[in-house]
């Protein structure tokens, strides 16, 4: 695989409280991941073949569909959020899903997400940002973002005993003071963009996209126009 190519990613940004208390989940990057090592980041990853075609519980909004096939190409709205489920099984063993028999075969990389007897379910996830990682650095993805109550999660939100490695320190971070981690320059960014919308967490009226040569310049917003 060409290293230096884009790739599809997805992210989620599970908030608790977030009309009282609000708190996000994040969680270190290791010291030796190529890509953005020991920062703090969200529950995500790249999109995966097998998240196309994935079962779903319940369906994605369908205005945020709408917008994420916006200068998407052939990538289906539906494989984007899977691929954001699967990533926060992985990474924190916590299921954005519902109780349900896994109709069919199930691809290896779903397999222990269907042996907890859940099937993902977006219908609560919104689309809130998108972010091209600046040509320069040793990975590129094409990231869309997603908000979700931890109310939507299946089991205890405090349980991370089934997480893989990926992600060190999983914890659940007042939005006041995550800003003050050591973070990814669009991570604060949309960390911005969360609290100035909160307790908000319905679809938002457009949804900004970074997608040039600099991570900072806001190129347009999806849903606009």
């Amino acid at each position: 695989m060409d290293k230096t190519a884009i790739r599809d990613a997805a992210t989620i940004i599970l908030v608790r409280n977030a009309a009282t208390a609000p708190a996000v989940l994040m969680g270190q990057r290791g010291a030796d991941a190529a890509f953005m090592p020991e920062k703090y980041v969200f529950p995500g990853g790249a999109v995966d073949a097998a998240d196309a075609g994935v079962p779903m519980a319940r369906p994605l909004n369908g205005l945020c569909a709408g917008r994420l096939k916006e200068r998407t190409g052939a990538l289906a709205p539906a494989t984007i959020a899977a691929a954001a489920i699967r990533e926060l099984w992985e990474e924190t063993g916590l299921i954005l899903g519902r109780p349900h028999r896994w109709p069919g075969a199930c691809a290896p990389s779903w397999r222990s997400f269907a042996e907890t007897g859940h099937l993902p379910a977006p219908s609560g996830m919104r689309f809130v940002f998108r972010a091209i990682t600046p040509p320069g650095r040793p990975r590129r993805f094409d990231c869309r973002f997603f908000l979700a109550d931890a109310a939507n999660l299946s089991g205890n939100p405090d349980d991370f005993s089934a997480a893989q490695d990926e992600l060190r320190h999983l914890r659940w971070v007042p939005l006041d003071e995550a800003r003050q981690l050591d973070l990814p320059f669009i991570t604060s960014v949309v960390l911005a963009e969360v609290a100035a919308r909160l307790p908000a967490l319905e679809p938002p009226e457009s949804v900004p996209f970074f997608g040039g040569a600099d991570e900072r310049d806001e190129v347009l917003r999806l849903g606009r126009g």
